[in-house]
């Protein structure tokens, strides 16, 4: 569904790359948490995601798409595929939350009785059924944010994007919100989400990509402070870093038979390799 490969990207003329080598597999229906420090490069995949900047180099496939060879007349219809949710709600004020739902179908040219159809389903979906004829000042915060989860997915994309939902939102708002992005998952749209917020993290116990000064440098399941290596068919770097005589390095400890056989470690040294490539220990 979503995969890159070696991707690097740099902005303009600067030196330090926003993106270096980055490689990953998510997979259909996959629910996916993208953690990191502010800069470490999450925007940059997203942004990557819906082609709105172009790799520097490597391969970006989303959805059955090339997306490094992809003519910009295709981008439209990339982005049909994807919903995206932003830190704030970015409502419609002078419309009631079905209107907002409505007008991106409406932008979209869809027919009136399939836009009647599809709005009371996205916010059932989000809880806020009963809300639909309320403007979003009428609306707490969280609530607001259900309203924008709705607007994303009410076309149903393939993937969905979150940046930071919970941002803005108090510990029970953010909760409700998650929740919410559960379901959606639940109905095999695939998932992205960007989040700061690592107790959220730990308790939805989903796959986690974390990235640090534009690097990938984790990829693991069970919550943001699990070390339980997700097997994926994607691609997993490993940083070796010699500690005591080679016997450990950094990243790889938490799946030893990652790199079964290997005894040395070469300072400095990077290794980037493949699940699928790896068909048994030396001997």
């Amino acid at each position: 569904m979503i995969r890159f490969d070696h991707v690097s990207l740099t902005y303009g003329r600067k030196l330090a790359p926003a993106l270096d080598d980055v490689s990953f597999d998510i997979e259909r229906g996959e629910f996916v948490f993208l953690v990191g420090q502010s800069g470490s490069g999450k925007s940059s995949l997203m942004r990557l995601m819906t082609h709105e900047v172009t790799a520097t180099s490597g391969q970006i496939h989303i959805a059955g798409r090339d997306l490094m060879t992809m003519p910009r007349r295709k981008v439209p219809s990339l982005r049909r595929d994807i919903g995206v949710v932003f830190q704030d709600f970015r409502l419609l004020e002078n419309k009631t939350v079905a209107e907002n739902v409505a007008f991106v179908l409406e932008i979209l040219g869809w027919r009136r009785g399939a836009v009647r159809t599809a709005v009371p389903e996205a916010l059932e979906l989000v809880g806020l059924a009963e809300k639909a004829r309320r403007f979003p000042h009428e609306l707490s915060g969280g609530e607001q944010q259900r309203v924008a989860i709705a607007r994303a997915v009410v076309k149903q994309p393939a993937i969905l994007l979150a940046d930071e939902p919970t941002g803005n939102l108090d510990p029970e708002n953010s909760e409700e919100v998650v929740g919410v992005l559960d379901r959606v998952n639940r109905t095999s749209t695939t998932l992205v989400m960007a989040t700061h917020d690592n107790s959220l993290v730990d308790r939805l116990q989903r796959r986690v990509i974390e990235m640090s000064d534009g690097r990938l440098v984790r990829d693991s399941t069970g919550g943001y402070r699990s070390e339980a290596t997700s097997r994926r068919s994607g691609a997993h770097r490993v940083d070796a870093v010699a500690e005591q005589g080679g016997h450990d390095s950094h990243d790889a400890h938490d799946d030893p038979s990652a790199l079964d056989g290997t005894t040395t470690a070469i300072p400095g040294a990077r290794v980037t390799c493949r699940g699928r490539d790896i068909t048994g220990a030396a001997s």
